[in-house]
């Protein structure tokens, strides 16, 4: 059993303006040939074209060559005030709106719930981890924060130690077994175990279970339909659904279809939904719609001493500037055969959505870039090309 430091490693998390950084086999299937669909983009679908402000040709240009031997399809969807538009491409992709798995973009759920739970006074930033939860953190840690937890500088430790068939609280003991930590507020360090550890706070506090506290506060709200946490024992995954096809180490050319896949990252990095529901997501969030005024401060608050080539703000989001200037805010998740973001201006003048179903066989991290440039109108680096 893969333990989830190696899961990590191995299934990269990229950034839609930069690096930043065991599967279910359900089948074998042949390598990606090419369909009717090879190569051209199935784009300007479901939306309102009013795109004064998006550079079309650009944004089909970077789903373009669709699918290889790297990327077996991807979808993007833009909205905001400077236009909509949205396009797939590679038969991995069946629709516009088709689910996929959303990886560490869960996260962004995650925050929210606990930024609403501190609006209603019932805990703070500021509260640790011993306050929330005694006996979690071993004797002799340094005082962990909320805040730290979200903003992944709490200095606990990576969890090399936790498997895929452990629950939750079991991955964080297991992790907290193995290691030191290191003094928190430091450095930021992207650690999933800081987001299963803010998962079981908002069960302790509330007393319901992570998967109702998301649907009651945010996707009932938003009628997000298609966006769920699946229960730790449900590997299936809903039709419509992009396939994720990763390659067969040491085969010639052969994918497995790994779309059916343990959710163990559940409040870290678990959930499922699409790119309509992302976009309203992120369009709600950003609006101040789910969060109070001192909470939407937070959301996209920096922590002021942390160290780090990647920050996150107190609402797990990352802040990435462009080499021109421009600042996006968003989040984006990897899990096996499936890589997505959401990122935006904070003005939502541009929130940009994307998904890909990576094969493993060399980074998708061109790709994203490729798209993130279309998508604002940014240059993005050579390695894009």
């Amino acid at each position: 059993m893969a333990n989830l430091g190696e899961y990590k490693s191995r299934w990269r998390t990229v950034a839609a303006a930069g690096a930043v950084a065991a599967v279910l086999v359900v089948g074998t299937v042949p390598a990606v040939a090419a369909d009717p669909g090879h190569g051209v983009v199935r784009g300007d679908r479901g939306l309102d074209m009013s795109d004064r402000g998006l550079d079309k040709e650009a944004l089909r240009a970077a789903l373009g060559g669709l699918p290889d031997e790297n990327v077996a399809g991807g979808l993007i969807r833009m909205s905001g005030t400077d236009g909509r538009w949205t396009g797939t491409a590679g038969p991995s992709v069946p629709t516009a709106d088709a689910h996929f798995r959303i990886g560490s973009v869960t996260k962004i759920f995650t925050s929210t719930v606990l930024l609403q739970l501190a609006a209603e006074g019932r805990l703070a930033l500021d509260d640790t981890v011993q306050e929330l939860m005694p006996g979690l953190l071993p004797a002799g840690y340094f005082p962990v924060t909320v805040g730290q937890l979200l903003s992944h500088t709490s200095g606990l430790q990576i969890m090399t130690c936790a498997t895929e068939d452990m629950s939750p609280r079991e991955a964080v003991d297991a992790s907290l077994a193995c290691g030191e930590p290191t003094e928190p507020g430091r450095a930021t360090r992207y650690n999933g175990i800081n987001y299963f550890i803010a998962g079981l706070i908002i069960e302790q506090v509330t007393g319901r279970t992570y998967g109702s506290e998301v649907r009651t506060r945010i996707l009932t709200p938003l009628r997000l339909r298609d966006t769920y946490v699946p229960a730790l024992d449900d590997w299936s995954i809903p039709a419509p659904y992009t396939r994720g096809l990763v390659a067969v180490p040491g085969s010639s050319g052969e994918l497995t279809d790994v779309s059916v896949q343990n959710p163990y990252g559940w409040a870290e990095g678990g959930m499922i939904s699409n790119a309509p529901d992302l976009a309203r997501f992120f369009t709600a969030l950003y609006r101040g719609r789910l969060l109070p005024p001192a909470q939407q401060k937070d959301l996209f608050r920096m922590p002021a001493a942390a160290s780090g080539d990647t920050q996150f703000s107190y609402g797990g989001l990352q802040r990435t500037e462009f080499p021109d200037g421009t600042v996006v805010w968003g989040k984006s998740g990897h899990v096996p055969g499936y890589t997505s973001g959401a990122f935006a201006t904070r003005d939502l003048r541009r929130l940009l959505v994307y998904a890909l179903n990576p094969t493993d066989r060399s980074p998708e991290l061109p790709y994203v870039l490729r798209i993130a440039g279309a998508a604002f109108d940014v240059p993005v680096p050579a390695t894009a090309g």
